[in-house]
């Protein structure tokens, strides 16, 4: 892992994915349902206070579609220029601003953001210690930081055909669980920190989600509570981090 950390250059990397690959395409089956369950859970724990959001690594900018229409302000932050661009042309708003930035390197003030969300961005990042004191940095008090993540990812490499080193499989660097991500908030000082994990790997493998998606969240977690009794295999992790 050190030697693929070595020679990760996350800014060309990501600029250059962001070029190749559409974000924008519509998922479908499985992956559509679990992308919906996790964006679902991330929501529900985003406090009706919360007035200006910053949307870490924008991606398809699922944030600014679902806040701008409860009247808030929306910063879709990514560091490639192609993401917040379209981001910006699907979900034109006085209350969006599109941003290219560095989430390393925020170009905000300490304590002027009222929730910072970075939902499948911690597992590409090389410091996630570094990454997550930088969002918390800009969280106001009393708000919060919240982070996604798979759960207990075992993280699959390939021998790369252009520099013959190995290389992780969607370029995840790291894999967390609860207890390493809750670490991470005595280091930067987080005041409280709160972590949900849900999904299951023998739902997917059923195709459940045929059913499932017409479920509400609260009935998606009661099936899920039940099924990882069964096989104790879950899929996703959010956690928050709230600033005193």
């Amino acid at each position: 892992m050190n030697d693929v950390l070595k020679h990760f250059d996350y800014k060309t990397h990501y600029q250059t994915d962001a070029e190749e690959f559409d974000y924008f395409e519509k998922r479908i089956g499985p992956a559509e349902h679990e992308e919906r369950r996790v964006r679902e859970v991330i929501i529900s724990e985003i406090s009706a206070n919360a007035n200006l959001i910053l949307d870490v690594g924008c991606g398809s900018g699922w944030v600014a579609k679902e806040f701008l229409n409860k009247n808030k302000k929306v910063i879709s932050l990514d560091i490639s220029k192609k993401n917040p661009f379209v981001v910006n042309q699907l979900y034109q708003s006085k209350n969006h601003l599109p941003l290219v930035a560095d989430s390393f390197n925020l170009p905000f003030s300490s304590d002027s953001v009222d929730c910072v969300v970075a939902s499948e961005i911690i597992e590409h990042i090389i410091d996630p210690k570094e990454f997550l004191s930088e969002l918390f940095r800009v969280v106001k008090k009393g708000g919060k930081v919240m982070i996604s993540t798979p759960y207990k990812e075992k993280i699959r490499y390939v021998l790369c055909v252009h520099c013959n080193r190995k290389t992780p499989v969607n370029a995840h660097l790291h894999s967390f669980d609860e207890v390493i991500l809750k670490n991470y908030s005595k280091e930067i000082g987080a005041g409280k920190f709160q972590s949900i994990i849900f999904g299951n790997k023998a739902l997917i493998f059923l195709r459940t989600h045929i059913l499932l998606k017409y479920l509400p969240l609260s009935l998606w977690q009661a099936v899920d509570w039940l099924a990882n009794k069964i096989y104790d295999k879950p899929l996703h992790l959010v956690c928050s981090y709230e600033k005193n």
